[in-house]
């Protein structure tokens, strides 16, 4: 079966060679059993070509089953994927198969094969290995025979080296790489698809045929869409629905297209080389703080031991002075010089004990506090971008929107 047939009949529609290449490693790859770990962008098509190996495949006939591994909590996971007996753990009334014993003789198609925890991983790899695994809660080896087709959106590689996936495990799957082009890697299609979206659409929904102008055609094929074919079709749903115009032109087209915030990257940057943790953020400016206390309470000491002469104290420690200043902003016509009012003849009979005289003032070291002023002062910093503010905290968008709700901000 050649190419063009092929898209015809999964319904794949551009004609980019890169996504002809796609096409062409699938099918050169379907006959035999080998494992293919596809790589891609969230929404570029991963489990359309999972589909391609299967009905190529000398399994066509046998079951496919797609998994989303990230959707599973990680204390189920084994459950469903390998079964358990009855009484294994709470709630386990009955013995269940897995999706494995299930798949035997079929294709099971691993997505998101990178969010697998790592006792998950062990028992995958002897699959791949042997076709042998045990139930949860059992002891008789199970044998099944079932090819693994795997997908990831994230750099697998990347987590082998941060220790969060297994090498061999990796080499395993990776038998045959085949990766799926993102959107913006093949602007020719763009307008094709979006043509066939809104075909269908205005068909589904019944209403006059959708065209775009000039503009808005350019407007369309330069964006960059990070949520690739998924969020095209999304726009292309929500024209055909709300646009009364059906002549869309740039301007109109532009309501339903987000904000690229004037950010058109032709690659990801990696932000930092070391994986931290938000904990490992909040400690780390925790200790920062405790460290800057420390140099201010050694200023404070030093002009109450010179009768609050500041004179010597600058002199000795500029490096410290240079760096309040750095932190706080001053208006451009402060005076930087300072003193400290002695005491008067009135009272200077009064024995003043500077260091009792102090009042301190305990901090909070609640992480949940600190981890709610530093999230408002990057918002405010970045005037409320989430996006930025993320990249400036050194955490996902994602994980930044959740905190959000949970600490109400």
């Amino acid at each position: 079966m050649d190419t063009q047939n092929i898209k015809q009949r999964f319904g794949i529609i551009g004609n980019s060679p890169l996504l002809n290449r796609a096409i062409d490693i699938a099918s050169q790859v379907a006959p035999t059993d080998m494992s293919v770990l596809i790589t891609g962008e969230s929404g570029s098509g991963k489990e359309v070509f999972s589909h391609i190996i299967h009905q190529m495949s000398t399994r066509k006939h046998g079951p496919f089953i797609a998994v989303n591994c990230g959707a599973i909590p990680e204390g189920t996971i084994d459950s469903e994927l390998f079964g358990h007996e009855k009484g294994s753990f709470t709630g386990a009334h009955e013995a269940r198969k897995g999706y494995f014993e299930v798949a035997d003789t079929g294709t099971i198609f691993l997505d998101e094969v990178a969010e697998l925890p790592l006792g998950t991983q062990a028992r995958l790899l002897r699959i791949l290995e042997s076709g042998q695994y045990l139930r949860v809660g059992s002891s008789k080896v199970q044998k099944t025979e079932v090819r693994i087709i795997a997908a990831t959106n994230v750099d697998v590689y990347d987590r082998v080296s941060n220790g969060k996936f297994r090498e061999d495990l990796y080499y395993r799957l990776n038998t045959v790489p085949l990766r799926i082009p993102s959107l913006h890697e093949r602007k020719e299609d763009i307008f094709l698809l979006f043509r066939k979206f809104a075909a269908d659409f205005s068909d589904k929904y019944r209403s006059p045929a959708l065209q775009l102008e000039p503009d808005a055609v350019q407007i369309l094929t330069n964006y960059s869409w990070p949520g690739n074919v998924r969020q095209l079709k999304n726009i292309a749903e929500q024209i055909c629905v709300l646009e009364k115009d059906r002549n869309v032109k740039g301007p109109a087209l532009l309501h339903y297209i987000p904000n690229e915030s004037g950010h058109n990257l032709p690659m990801k940057i990696n932000q930092s080389k070391e994986d931290f943790t938000e904990r490992d953020i909040l400690y780390k400016v925790l200790f920062d703080m405790k460290k800057d206390m420390v140099e201010l309470k050694k200023l404070v000491a030093e002009i109450i031991h010179h009768g609050g002469n500041t004179a010597p104290v600058l002199a000795d420690n500029p490096q410290y002075i240079n760096q309040l200043y750095r932190d706080v902003e001053l208006p451009s016509n402060h005076d930087r010089s300072f003193t400290i009012q002695q005491p008067t003849a009135n009272n200077a009979h009064k024995d003043y004990n500077y260091a009792h005289e102090a009042e301190e003032v305990e901090e909070s070291l609640s992480l949940i506090d600190k981890e709610s002023d530093l999230i408002k002062k990057a918002l405010k910093k970045h005037k409320g971008k989430r996006k930025f503010a993320a990249q400036e905290l050194g955490i996902s968008e994602r994980t930044l929107y959740r905190k959000i709700k949970e600490l109400d901000l």
